[in-house]
């Protein structure tokens, strides 16, 4: 998933990368609060946050005339505060909050198109206004008649009659300002700005790389044989994809892979040649790694880079900046949560080996002591399907996707109280016109609009966009996006609703079939839900504390643990129903799927402390490494955590955004640390009933609706009534036994 705000003053100040432009902008009509009319609006659609914006509109022209005008009205505010001589909350910190209301709007449009649909404009007009973006974040933090002015307020005695969520803003906001470098030398200053200028130059380029490596690469099939034992769904996708890039007919098909996980991951799982496994394979391993594309470089920089600001900042190491407003605290207390993991792990992880190549050995007559890198999905699914006597392609029958989404929705409107409704939607350019009253606009045909209500209430809380199906303008991976952090109501204050956006590249329809979804397509989607959950069900007064903006090693736990759903029988029956007859999937396949969960479960958890692993050590040791080739390092790094490989691998950091261009660098831990939080967490729904409607309203007002307004420990026993059982996500994976008498 990708999370814009890891920190607080990201949410109080920036809400994301506020964007700037040379030269005079254009005036904007505004109300006495500073804040756009909605003549502005028209005048200015990137303004728009609300819940429909005029999405056509949003062109990158239109960017570089509004974002610069959104960031002159921040300015203005901004000199309002500096200006303050009698402090009170609504003039400082109040005023702080709204500062940037245009400008948040625009960059979270502007953004999220950049990651649904690219195009050249739009890296270009990326190219004018990303470069001061830094400039402008560390010119906040670092102004220091701002800084007099919201010390000053911070130590008067009012604070400490504040209610609780706007003290924690207070004390969080201050707290943003110390570690962002407010009592910095002027000199130390200039610096600041200058790396977090460069930093954000390098991480976009490192992400655009990514997207072009793998769009410059496919791979065009003439001859059935070769594909093998790939299932009937991906033939379908394969040979419409071709056909649609004008390879092929009906008559003579032809089957084009691309570097799409829903494309190339079927083959690395499937296919019987072997040979067509491995160039896919190397095809995959080589994004990022070569002109024009190679990232080497980048990533150098950017460890080296983040090093010295977190030492400007008076840190020892980056991931010691990075993990200082998380549950872990430190860097060191991360690092020894992915070891004494990988310690608990290991015995598991080396018997899972063995299994897997004693079974290879038994198929191919040849045992050895490592394994192809191409191969080892292709293996770890043929001895799934003969231990459980389970073909997981099996499944997809059952996992249509409005049925899915439908049972999706059913499961949590129960458990939280509120509905889901969906809105008929239009998209410019597309054959269908806007011909339905109130059809809501999105920026592609394929993508559906939904509002939450409140069951008690009818109140709407929030509305949502969903985009699931894969396109050469869509990033990789799938992600929750906030386009709209709302707030509760307040005093005279009415609610203002949510918006947000879940994204993703699963299974697309094909063959005259909807979309049919693999296991790990609905795990994909439960989670990023889990995630949509946590932003329309927040409850917060105070908008930068709300949502999504809470400690990053927290901020999993509710997409962690909306994955055990898809796992279970009951719930199953809700979601997992035929696409023709609508009939629930058969006891004896679900009873294999359950019986499988923990397959190799020792490997699967050791590939996730990889990445953990390299990513910490790469931000707290990298002196140690300096001379090495990345894939050098990386194997240094990972010799206790890596499978016996036949060959080499290019190192994961090559193609990883998470912990390069993402918000998880020195945080990819926090997946395991929130996934023991969520199977600990789930342990309550397991008690009291899976769709207990008492424990999800409890999971709701203890978890969702509290943002941050509460530290993250706090909020996990406020559901739980006691601290997190370090050993619940080893026991409900099957690496440790569960206590006797349990």
């Amino acid at each position: 998933m990708s999370m814009r705000y890891a920190h607080l003053i990201t949410g109080a100040l920036l809400l994301g990368a506020c964007l700037h432009a040379a030269g005079k902008a254009p005036e904007a009509e505004v109300n006495s609060c500073g804040m756009c009319t909605e003549s502005g609006l028209k005048q200015h659609p990137y303004f728009d946050s609300g819940a429909t914006p005029s999405w056509s509109k949003l062109t990158a022209t239109q960017a570089e005339e509004d974002i610069p005008l959104a960031l002159d009205l921040a300015r203005a505010r901004l000199e309002k505060i500096c200006a303050v001589t009698k402090p009170t909350y609504e003039n400082t910190f109040g005023a702080l909050e709204e500062l940037s209301h245009e400008l948040d709007a625009a960059e979270s449009l502007f953004s999220h198109l950049a990651s649904v649909a690219d195009n050249p404009e739009r890296r270009e007009a990326e190219k004018k206004l990303m470069p001061l973006v830094a400039e402008f974040q560390t010119s906040l933090l670092m102004n220091e008649q701002l800084w007099q002015v919201l010390r000053n307020a911070g130590s008067q005695p009012w604070v400490q009659t504040l209610d609780p969520q706007r003290r924690r803003f207070v004390e969080l906001v201050l707290d943003d300002f110390r570690t962002g470098g407010a009592d910095l030398p002027a000199e130390k200053k200039a610096r600041l700005s200058s790396i977090n200028r460069e930093l954000t130059k390098l991480t976009r380029q490192y992400a655009q790389n990514l997207l072009d490596a793998a769009n410059a690469w496919q791979l065009v099939i003439r001859d059935r044989a070769e594909i093998a034992g790939m299932p009937d769904s991906w033939e379908h996708s394969a040979r419409e994809e071709a056909l649609a890039k004008g390879l092929g007919t009906p008559e003579e098909p032809c089957w084009l892979v691309t570097l799409k996980y829903t494309s190339m991951g079927p083959v690395l799982k499937y296919a019987d040649n072997e040979a067509l496994r491995q160039k896919v394979y190397e095809a995959y391993a080589r994004v990022g790694t070569e002109k024009p594309y190679d990232n080497e470089g980048i990533i150098r920089r950017v460890i080296e880079l983040r090093r010295e600001k977190a030492e400007l900042l008076g840190f020892k190491s980056y991931a010691d900046l990075a993990t200082h407003n998380r549950m872990a605290g430190n860097g060191e207390t991360a690092m020894k949560f992915v070891e004494d993991l990988h310690r608990r792990v290991s015995p598991a992880f080396y018997r899972d080996i063995n299994e897997l190549l004693d079974f290879i050995g038994k198929k191919t007559g040849t045992r050895s002591d490592k394994i192809e890198p191409w191969s080892r999905a292709y293996w770890t699914e043929k001895l799934r399907e003969e231990k459980y006597d389970f073909d997981s392609e099996l499944l997809r029958p059952y996992y249509g996707a409005d049925s899915v989404f439908r049972g999706m929705f059913d499961i949590y409107s129960g458990l939280y109280g509120i509905t889901i409704t969906e809105r008929p939607t239009w998209c410019a350019g597309s054959a269908e016109k806007e011909t339905v009253k109130g059809a809501v606009e999105v920026w592609h045909p394929e993508v559906r609009f939904f509002e939450v209500r409140d069951v008690k209430s009818g109140e709407l809380l929030g509305s949502f966009y969903m985009d699931w199906f894969p396109r050469d303008t869509k990033r990789a991976g799938a992600w929750m996006n906030p386009l709209q952090t709302g707030k509760a109501a307040d005093g005279s204050s009415p609610r203002i609703p949510h918006v947000a956006a879940i994204c993703g590249n699963l299974s697309r329809p094909a063959g005259g079939k909807p979309a049919l979804f693999s296991h790990y397509d609905v795990e994909t989607l439960f989670h990023e839900f889990g995630h949509l959950m946590h932003a329309m069900l927040s409850d917060v007064k105070v908008k930068a504390l709300g949502g999504t903006r809470v400690a990053w090693d927290f901020v999993e736990l509710p997409s962690q643990i909306n994955e055990n759903w898809t796992w279970n029988p009951e719930a199953s029956r809700i979601f997992a129903r035929h696409y023709q007859t609508g009939e629930p999937m058969p006891a004896e396949l679900l009873d294999k799927l359950t019986a499988s969960r923990n397959f190799m479960a020792g490997i699967d958890t050791m590939n996730q402390l990889c990445i953990a692993r390299e990513d910490l050590e790469m931000y707290v040791n990298y002196d140690k490494y300096r001379g090495m080739s990345l894939d050098e390092a990386e194997r240094l790094i990972l010799k206790d955590y890596m499978l016996p490989y036949s060959v080499p691998r290019r190192a994961l950091i090559y193609n990883l955004p998470h912990i390069i261009s993402g918000g998880y660098s020195a945080g990819y831990y926090s997946y395991k640390w929130a996934e023991a939080l969520a199977a600990d967490a789930f342990s309550r729904f397991k008690k009291e009933g899976i769709l207990n409607p008492a424990a999800g309203r409890a999971f709701r007002e203890a978890i969702l609706s509290k943002g941050n307004t509460k530290p993250a420990a706090e909020l996990f026993r406020g559901f739980m009534g006691r601290d997190p059982d370090p050993d619940a996500m080893l026991i409900d994976q099957g690496i440790l036994e569960k206590p006797s008498g349990d």
